[in-house]
């Protein structure tokens, strides 16, 4: 078939991908800009160089056929594992996390374009083991997430780590894994978060003692109740085993993962900086430390509550301009934004980025290859955590994670990987050709 190529990018990916890039080096350049009116950044004349470059990487991502990758990715999820685990060793530290390789100013963060790659070896499983029972195929999923987590957990990275795990839900439901699993999944998660914060808000906020808390702070208690909880777990297996009664099943269930997830807060509190686990803290109660860990997520509110309905005008942002916002042109860009731009600009992010997730879920929808559907909706997943997540995050209804919101923060890793991804989404889209069949 003659390859025709203007067929092969889809406008309306393309133009909102374009205008929320324009959108974000519009206000990285406003970020850069103090109270006396001058630039003191070039941030944003790199991401204009950034995004030119990744115009080319989406170009190219999107003339490939997607398919031709199929074969390749056990390779490139080992060559993947290989560079996270040089770059956890021999990266730079950045922000608290060896998380980057490169020369001087010059690098990339890895563990960004990783996704794609583990979205690629995931949706490879799943297609091959579409007869292949949903337990086995749950274990073996888990463990494809569980390797490049632990290694970015160790750089340690908390944001770009937790975007694994939306990846690996939505994959899973996408590939029929029982909802049971999922919620497995979900509740250890849950559970590992609260048995990981609860013993530094006692000690940092709440500054007395829970007697019920001792379970978590008393480390021979702690072990005490991991080893009764296993037990009952093994039991409860034993006894499904046996019996197959689903009373056993539940049993087992449940025990297992209290088991599990306060066997995980004790490795999460070794590996977490104590930074990491205050954002989490505050997140609770901001104001426990105002000029400290809750100074962000503070001004990250009063810059969006000062825009009101049209926004204090470009340039003209108290909280940016005066640098009460840290990180104002990466992790708080949507701040910024919503303070010049105000409650109307806000609502224009949001439509640009839900016609993207929209489009995805068409694409989704009428892809005729098992492999691309899965790959679509790892993407998806992607996006929508990225967005929801920092979105939430500079409101004050998420914890702050770092997580940067794709395309228009600054940042040549996520920008990159966001293009890339469109431009993959665009070679599904055209490669409908062979035979779609679902299990």
């Amino acid at each position: 078939m003659k390859l025709r190529i203007f067929e092969l990018f889809d406008l309306i990916l393309l133009m909102s991908m374009v205008l929320l890039i324009t959108i974000g080096v519009v206000f990285i350049y406003s970020s850069s800009v103090n109270s006396a009116g001058i630039s003191v950044s070039q941030e944003y004349i790199r991401q204009i160089v950034f995004g030119s470059a990744g115009l080319i990487l989406m170009a190219v991502a999107a003339i490939f056929d997607y398919r031709k990758l199929v074969k390749q990715a056990p390779k490139l999820f080992i060559g993947m594992v290989l560079v996270l685990l040089y770059t956890g060793l021999f990266g730079k530290v950045v922000n608290g996390a060896r998380s980057w390789l490169g020369l001087g100013n010059l690098g990339v963060q890895p563990s960004e374009f990783a996704k794609i790659v583990y979205i690629f070896f995931l949706a490879w499983y799943f297609e091959r083991t579409d007869k292949v029972s949903d337990r086995k195929r749950f274990i073996t999923s888990l463990f494809i997430m569980g390797v490049p987590l632990m290694l970015i957990l160790l750089q340690p990275d908390l944001g770009t780590a937790s975007v694994y795990i939306p990846i690996f839900l939505i994959m899973c439901f996408m590939a029929g894994i029982p909802s049971r699993y999922l919620f497995m999944v979900i509740l250890t998660g849950i559970l590992t978060v609260v048995c990981t914060v609860l013993p530094v808000w006692e000690s940092e906020i709440l500054q007395r003692s829970v007697p019920i808390l001792k379970v978590l702070t008393n480390q021979r208690l702690r072990f005490v109740i991991i080893a009764a909880a296993g037990t009952i777990t093994l039991i409860g297996i034993i006894g499904y085993m046996l019996f197959k009664s689903r009373y056993y099943y539940w049993i087992a269930y449940c025990f297992g993962i209290t088991t599990v997830a306060l066997i995980m807060s004790i490795a999460a509190g070794k590996v977490l900086k104590p930074y990491q686990i205050q954002r989490l803290i505050i997140f609770i109660d901001p104001e426990s430390d105002p000029l400290g860990a809750g100074w962000n997520i503070i001004q990250s509110k009063i810059a969006i509550g000062s825009g009101n309905m049209l926004g204090q005008g470009f340039l003209q942002g108290i909280q940016s301009h005066l640098r009460f916002l840290p990180q104002q042109s990466t992790d708080f860009i949507f701040s910024i934004l919503s303070e010049e731009w105000g409650f109307v600009g806000g609502c224009v992010v949001f439509v640009l980025y839900l016609v993207i997730l929209f489009r995805i879920i068409s694409i989704i929808k009428t892809t005729k290859h098992l492999f691309g559907y899965y790959v679509a909706s790892g993407i998806l997943a992607m996006f929508f955590f990225h967005f929801i997540v920092n979105v939430g995050m500079v409101m004050g209804i998420m914890p702050i994670t770092g997580i940067p919101l794709v395309f228009l923060s600054y940042g040549g890793s996520s920008l990159w990987t966001g293009m890339i991804c469109i431009g993959i989404l665009m070679s599904i889209n055209f490669h409908q050709q062979s035979e779609f069949v679902f299990s």
